[in-house]
């Protein structure tokens, strides 16, 4: 279906792939990176995407123009740290041009910024390690201007030694503070900032694109993503908690691709020849493959070359753990296995929690995002990952085995995914009937119901929300709230109440452009080097390919549609108001959509018909009576308050003292406060105090909130014991 909407965005495309852009400004003493013909083709492409089918219909002109242009250079250059007033002025003769440049696929200007950009960076970097050997006096009150974004651009690069130089002398006092000595301190800052410099030198076409697109997307609306060909892998990867590939966490560590972590149960696991430490100097194809060697590689180019297809083999030379580079490497060969992610899973634990003598067993569910395994399920594989399988057998766990009183969804931090989800697993708890209204880009309202009449669990229940929970998490708390199922705990969600349709670029091509395009990249590159350039790590220009030889174009998550509750109201802007509020440990008026300059309005529609489950505001309001006594004798919940009050005093600080006295004194302060606290916790709690640099035992660490929704729940179950609440389900739904 996608594809026959916007099949007509493409009937250009032949032509349009061919074109030459203009030519771009050179930028000397650096590597120029450009713009190749497929990202090109994506812009102009993308263009018309939104302006035909994101939901607001936006018209690419001046005016957002002017707002792409000042996203970009913020992306670039947030706390003015590189660019000089004179940079600016240049690149303001493309302030309202972007617009008419990307309907032509023309990229010169944003990539000749960019390359600005990298120059400015090289310089600073450059200055910045002629600077660690002096000998910096820190008994000086001055003072480091670590965010500059309020400030004007640098008229001089005077200006900016100046500032780079109290950055190094900054950067000098905290290893000072921390004890080392002088000589290794020099030794440790000047290999940091060429980790930095080396770095910077890899950086390619793709990325200069993919921040580009989020400057051209996010001003149209904030949830509207292009991602570039690995970006893409890796958000599908996220949205399927799965991999296919050797069952490692890589990092990179002073150019070389180091195991960071080994999956339980992946490839790597059960050979038991690898470990965290362990460094990756070559990989090699099949059983006899030639071996590529990988030092000084970026991170994403390494593990390209390592993931792969299950059932495909890899070999690895390896060194190990504690050995030196010049040591004989080990070869390691592993056949590749489909991963489950399941550190990224759903979770269940069970608390005991005792009140007025009776023991009260709570099962707590943590949802980190709403998942499936599109591709598996598409497949038709039976036992494809999804949130709502998961939770279907943590339910039957926790009520046939742990024999829980409640469960409570711990939706904190999960910041949504698969709506068809949310809408699956809201029909484990309400059963048959709507639990959504999507509008479309063209006005039209749909209901989606859960077809399902079982119920999975029929028991007291609860959710806990915070601001960092949105978009799918909304859903589900906001169907539980409305059908009066449970007790929605925490603070004000995120209020993301928009749809995104996920579109791979490739798929909307017909094959006449992409033979066209696989042609156009074997001209220039050559049929060897097209099968191999995806891992062409000394180019600035990276061409992704698939094993055809033909360009991948990366994927766009359209915003088309906006999502209301079955009571009518939107989530956008406004989010979910728990029953029971908490203080926000986030800043509300920094997180969360009304946040956002270009998100969508808050608006309602007509709301479904539906069944409540059973009318719970004479509850809400008793328990709310019950928390707030609590909450007046809770010290963690006064510390709590404290500790928002101080995170808000410092939202202003934009400088710090380079003093040495001063500094340490001031950490020494933060420090003592910190522990005083914490032992005036425990002491409140029976324990043993934690003297200074001791770490609290991690079985004695505490969850204020979960620990008062427990509470809450426990309230929730005494109040509720004669509302059968499993009666009121069955009626549940549409009526």
């Amino acid at each position: 279906m996608l594809k026959k909407i916007f099949a007509i965005t493409f009937t250009a495309a032949v032509l349009a792939c061919t074109a030459e852009p203009k030519a771009q400004k050179p930028v000397e003493g650096i590597p120029n990176i450009k713009p190749d013909e497929q990202q090109s083709l994506v812009t102009k492409e993308v263009v018309g995407l939104l302006e035909n089918y994101n939901y607001k219909k936006p018209k690419l002109n001046d005016s957002l123009s002017s707002i792409i242009f000042d996203r970009y250079i913020k992306a670039l250059d947030p706390s003015k740290y590189y660019f000089l007033e004179s940079d600016i002025k240049d690149f303001e003769a493309n302030r309202y041009s972007l617009d008419d440049d990307f309907r032509i696929g023309d990229l010169s200007a944003p990539f000749y910024i960019f390359n600005v950009y990298l120059k400015r960076y090289n310089e600073r970097i450059n200055y910045s390690i002629s600077q660690i050997k002096n000998k910096f006096d820190f008994n000086q009150n001055d003072t480091y201007v670590y965010d500059r974004s309020k400030l004007p651009w640098a008229k001089t690069n005077g200006e900016l030694d100046d500032l780079w130089k109290k950055r190094v002398k900054y950067e000098l006092v905290n290893l000072k503070i921390a004890g080392t000595d002088e000589a290794k301190n020099v030794e440790t800052l000047t290999k940091r900032y060429a980790n930095l410099k080396s770095q910077a030198a890899k950086f390619n076409n793709q990325d200069v694109f993919q921040i580009l697109m989020d400057s051209f997307t996010e001003a149209v609306d904030p949830h509207t993503n292009y991602f570039n060909p690995r970006n893409a892998e890796a958000f599908n990867q996220e949205m399927s908690r799965s991999l296919e590939g050797i069952g490692a966490v890589l990092q990179s560590e002073n150019e070389v691709t180091k195991i960071a972590s080994i999956m339980p149960g992946g490839p790597a696991f059960k050979s038991k020849k690898l470990n965290a430490g362990d460094k990756i100097i070559a990989v090699a194809q099949g059983v006899d493959g030639e071996f590529e060697d990988i030092v000084g590689w970026r991170i994403d180019n390494a593990v390209s070359k390592i993931k792969g297809p299950k059932g495909t083999t890899v070999r690895l030379k390896i060194i190990p753990v504690g050995q030196e580079l010049s040591s004989k490497p080990q070869i390691i060969t592993l056949v590749r296995e489909k991963i489950i992610l399941e550190e990224q899973s759903a979770k269940k634990v069970v608390k005991t929690v005792e009140s007025d003598g009776k023991p009260y067993k709570i099962g707590i569910i943590k949802i980190p995002a709403f998942y499936a395994d599109f591709k598996a399920a598409n497949a038709g594989d039976p036992n494809y990952k999804s949130t709502t399988r998961d939770v279907r057998l943590l339910i039957d766990t926790l009520k046939n085995k742990d024999k829980v009183d409640a469960i409570v969804v711990d939706l904190r931090a999960n910041g949504g995914g698969s709506l068809n989800e949310a809408i699956e697993l809201s029909g484990l708890f309400i059963g048959k009937g709507p639990v959504v209204q999507v509008k479309d880009y063209r006005n039209s309202v749909k209901v989606y119901k859960d077809e399902d009449s079982n119920i999975t669990w029929d028991g007291p229940m609860g959710v806990m929300i915070d601001r960092l929970s949105a978009s799918a998490s909304e859903i589900f708390a906001g169907a539980i709230q409305d059908y009066g199922r449970g007790i929605v705990m925490g603070t004000q969600s995120y209020g993301k109440g928009t749809v995104q349709s996920s579109i791979d670029l490739n798929s909307l091509m017909n094959s006449g452009v992409l033979n066209q395009l696989a042609a156009l990249f074997k001209k220039k590159e050559g049929e060897k080097k097209a099968v191999n350039a995806k891992t062409d790590i000394n180019s600035p220009t990276v061409t992704i390919v698939d094993k055809n030889g033909v360009p991948q174009l990366g994927q766009i998550n359209l915003t088309m549609a906006k999502f209301y509750r079955v009571s009518g109201s939107s989530t956008q802007h406004k989010g979910v108001i728990p029953d029971i509020n908490f203080p926000s440990i986030y800043p509300l008026d920094k997180i969360g959509e009304d946040t956002e300059p270009s998100a969508l309005p808050f608006d309602m529609v007509n709301p479904s018909t539906y069944n409540v489950v059973y009318d719970l505001n004479a509850a809400k309001a008793n328990l709310l009576k019950l928390h707030q006594k609590r909450m007046e004798k809770s010290l963690d919940y006064k510390m709590l308050k404290e500790d928002i009050a101080e995170g808000k005093k410092r939202e202003n600080e934009t400088s710090v003292t380079l003093n040495e006295a001063k500094l340490k004194a001031e950490r020494d302060a933060l420090e003592a406060k910190s522990l005083a606290r914490m032992n005036q916790l425990r002491a409140e709690k029976g324990l043993a105090p934690i003297k200074k640099g001791e770490k609290t035992p991690k079985q004695e660490a505490s969850d204020f909130i979960e620990d008062e929704s427990m509470n809450i729940m426990i309230d929730f179950m005494k109040q509720t014991e004669s509302l059968k609440l499993s009666k009121n389900l069955n009626k549940a739904g549409t009526k």
